[in-house]
């Protein structure tokens, strides 16, 4: 491939809609948290010695211990902190935190499992490090936990575990997948653009000095580039494609173990959310996802009514006092029933308790919106504690919703959303649920734009659709209600 001297830039023949292997893609996000799960394991397990250390002056188990005691106790401890660590989102600090910012962070995880092992201790008494061990063990662990995410810093602990990335591009798009893999970090780090003849993004004028020294001048051909600067994803950012990419090259690169990868693909792996405006039908067609398998919607099914009805069972003594809240505190029906849109577009009836006043859309449909004067007092508290969608229990053991799944619209907004948003009637491929990855990923939101961020993650998920997944959505909708944030 010829080039014009040191500083010059590879110009390039149509890349084919091709998928992305996930799980070679998420190698350095899943080594990270196996790096950061296994540090924290290693801190608390020291955490217990130390306490051990201090409450009966030898690192040992207590005299009256059995060695199968000591392990099942030592276990629950150092399981119960990694959960504290997740719920208070200790290892997802973004980068530019503060001493006292990580300090808080590691605090509220210590006492979050102490709360945990309290009540693990009253169901299984056995299992009770003593009061002295279990403070100095949750102060112990608290203290190094601090040390070590305050004094190593976030970048110690991802940058040896980041992918180095070229993007194929310097226009807007490949702009804004540079900035996000800087701004950041974690399992990404930029490696530097390689020009195919768009030229300077009008969004980085401004910053045409910084930009350009990320350009990287060619040396020798794409793969000897690649090498050189321990690239191991190139990311193909062009607005278009035809005639501009050297196919031979870039096959060479793939058979070298270098990955190549798409613009709207990388975007999914780095935000876990699609990239709307540069999906395709052929990119939608041909790459990985969006499949249907039996077993997991055999799997989903038999979930739906296993846990629907023992949540109505638990549910069922709390129905005379919430009854008794609604109608003490506003005048109206115990249960609010709406039409929804479900699989295939088809309308269904959505049961909630009344969280609103009586009559509170007769001027018409309007979305809620936070901080709703329609809301009554005690529906502020069943909607902050995510009682009041308790009833829709019922619509998932009728088969009508799923415990996961994109949350059902009202028919109005759909009809106008499907007009202003490309591709917001895929969503109702699947059926809707009492929560979803929207839900647990983006804040309450009320407007066209907040919709069209929805459906980014709502498309995301159905794409994605797996077990795993679904587990993962379960522990966030968990932190989602402790800590009333998502909507």
């Amino acid at each position: 491939m010829a080039t014009t001297g040191s500083d010059a830039v590879i110009q390039f023949p149509v890349l084919v809609e091709g998928h992305y292997n996930r799980q070679t893609g998420n190698k350095s996000m899943n080594l990270r948290v196996a790096f950061n799960l296994f540090t924290d394991a290693l801190m608390a397990l020291a955490a217990l010695v130390f306490a051990a250390g201090v409450r009966f002056g030898r690192f040992d188990l207590p005299e009256n211990w059995e060695a199968e005691q000591g392990v099942a106790a030592g276990t629950i401890f150092v399981g119960v902190t990694l959960f504290s660590s997740y719920l208070m989102e200790v290892h997802s600090l973004p980068k530019e935190s503060r001493k006292r910012e990580i300090f808080a962070a590691c605090l509220q995880s210590g006492c979050a499992a102490f709360f945990l092992l309290s009540v693990l201790y009253y169901l299984d008494p056995s299992l009770m490090l003593g009061r002295g061990v279990l403070f100095f063990a949750l102060g112990f662990f608290i203290i190094f936990q601090f040390a070590w995410y305050a004094i190593s810093g976030i970048e110690a602990r991802t940058v040896p575990f980041a992918q180095r990335v070229l993007i194929l591009g310097t226009g807007d798009l490949a702009c804004q997948l540079g900035g996000l893999i800087t701004s950041q970090g974690g399992s990404f780090t930029l490696a530097g653009y390689l020009e195919c003849g768009e030229g300077m993004p009008a969004a980085t004028v401004h910053q045409s000095e910084t930009f350009n020294s990320q350009v990287m001048p060619v040396e020798g051909d794409l793969l000897q580039t690649a090498r050189n600067h321990r690239v191991s994803i190139i990311v193909v950012a062009l607005a278009e494609r035809r005639g501009v990419l050297p196919l031979q090259e870039m096959m060479r690169c793939k058979l070298n173990g270098i990955e190549i990868v798409d613009a709207p693909t990388f975007y999914e792996i780095v935000q876990g959310k699609l990239m709307l405006e540069e999906m395709t039908p052929s990119w939608i067609i041909f790459s990985s996802g969006f499949r249907r398998n039996a077993l997991i919607n055999v799997y989903k099914r038999c979930v739906d009514i296993l846990l629907s009805v023992v949540g109505l069972l638990l549910a069922a003594p709390l129905f005379p006092l919430i009854a008794l809240a609604i109608k003490l505190d506003s005048p109206g029906p115990l249960f609010f029933k709406q039409v929804r849109v479900g699989t295939g577009e088809k309308p269904f009836l959505l049961y909630k308790f009344r969280s609103m006043c009586q009559d509170a859309e007769r001027n018409g449909a309007v979305w809620a919106a936070k901080n709703d004067a329609r809301v009554t007092r005690v529906g502020k508290f069943l909607r902050n504690s995510r009682i009041d969608e308790i009833p829709q229990l019922y619509n998932v053991l009728k088969g009508e919703m799923s415990f996961i799944g994109p949350r059902p619209e009202r028919p109005e907004f759909v009809e106008n959303l499907k007009k202003d948003i490309y591709y917001y009637s895929k969503r109702h491929t699947i059926k809707p649920g009492l929560t979803g990855w929207a839900q647990v990923r983006y804040p309450y939101g009320a407007t066209v734009e907040d919709a069209k961020e929805k459906l980014r993650y709502d498309l995301y998920y159905i794409k994605n659709l797996s077990f795993l997944l679904d587990t993962q959505i379960i522990f966030e909708t968990v932190k989602v209600v402790l800590f009333g944030r998502g909507r």
